[in-house]
């Protein structure tokens, strides 16, 4: 039997199915850095037999346990009206909307259960329409009757076994910290969706070598994780482009400073670097997620003072 955080003991079933699902998601969660879509979540395969992790609607609860194994939020396209307010509470934590009002409902007796034996889910937080990023192992911690809602401590690391051995890291995230911290989750997932997974100077197209580099740092006042202050940038340039190497014009083109300009050295600093001077990056396709033109002239003033 495995014991967790809350010291009720649950059989090896329900432990092994976390376990399991757990191992999946960091396959496909290192598989697909711009989101995972739902039928790559939903490939999951335990005992040889398939078990869908995403169902309508967002409360999973496979009819082998008692207690809920997954939840999500929907995605509400940009402008459209949410048919739930996840919000983040005091307590830094989410909080989670039950199925429906009624307390005896199938769906929140699920999560109660989950909640009371302290068992770990996966959260899946949309990134667009059937694509998400999973927030792994989350917690119940609480529930609130009056508001038909149950609050969600999120792990500050992506996975962690210390459910297994019945220790709990201390959650003290003001709401702002643990807003922050989702956003900066998803905040590369989004970037690389919007740039098509695609550096925004050399257009390389291999995930794994691509970041989502902030145009205003993230300790800036507006240095939100938002896509219009991210850019798409392989490794070298945003590592460049975080030196003032490169600056990037609000007009979009590329400028490479003076006197790398005046180096002469190997194909790397030549291809790489020397040749991006006055090129136009790459932008998505959507107007909504051009690089913000206030941030981009803020950070070219910044990059014409070391120029």
């Amino acid at each position: 039997m495995v014991r967790y955080n809350r010291g009720v003991a649950l059989d090896d079933l329900d432990a092994r199915v976390r376990l399991a699902m757990f191992a999946h998601l960091d396959r496909v969660s290192a598989a697909h850095p711009d989101g995972i879509p739902s039928s790559v979540i939903n490939s999951f395969v335990f005992d040889g037999r398939p078990l869908r992790l995403i169902v309508q609607p967002g409360i999973r609860k496979p009819a082998d346990l008692s207690a809920a194994l997954t939840i999500r939020t929907t995605y509400t396209p940009p402008g459209a009206q949410a048919p739930y307010h996840d919000e983040i509470d005091l307590q830094g934590n989410l909080r989670y909307k039950w199925r429906g009002t009624e307390p005896a409902h199938a769906d929140n007796r699920a999560l109660r259960e989950a909640m009371q034996r302290g068992a770990p889910l996966a959260y899946f937080y949309p990134i667009a329409k059937g694509v998400y990023h999973a927030f792994y192992p989350v917690y119940l911690v609480e529930e609130d009757t009056a508001r038909h809602e149950f609050a969600v401590a999120l792990d500050e690391q992506p996975h962690s076994a210390d459910w297994t051995t019945g220790r709990v890291a201390e959650r003290r995230y003001s709401p702002h910290l643990t807003l922050r911290r989702l956003h900066q989750a998803v905040f590369r997932p989004k970037v690389l969706r919007a740039y098509l997974s695609q550096c925004a100077l050399c257009r390389l197209r291999h995930a794994s070598l691509l970041d989502a580099a902030h145009i205003l740092p993230d300790h800036h006042d507006r240095g939100d994780p938002v896509v219009p202050n991210g850019l798409a940038m392989c490794k070298i340039h945003h590592a460049a482009y975080d030196a003032n190497i490169i600056g990037i014009r609000p007009d979009h083109i590329v400028q490479v400073r003076n006197d790398i300009l005046a180096e002469i050295d190997g194909p790397m600093l030549r291809h790489g670097l020397q040749e991006m001077h006055g090129t136009t990056i790459l932008l998505p396709r959507s107007r909504t997620d051009h690089p913000d033109p206030t941030r981009l002239d803020e950070r070219w003033e910044q990059f014409s003072a070391t120029a």
